[in-house]
């Protein structure tokens, strides 16, 4: 997994990379199907605990 932090526009965009899973793989898949569906409302957290800080 890699956070990347970008200056855009007076805020800064989070690029983030989650890769490595063996989709050739029953666990791989799984693993991908499962982490995949968290991302959005982790990322979501993260942007309103950012914008309640700001």
């Amino acid at each position: 997994m890699t956070w990347t932090l970008h200056p855009e526009d007076g805020g800064t965009r989070l690029v983030l990379t989650h890769a490595g899973f063996d989709l050739d793989s029953p666990m791989g898949r799984q693993a991908l199907a499962g982490m995949g569906k968290g991302w959005p409302h982790i990322l979501d957290n993260l942007a309103q605990t950012l914008a309640a800080t700001a």
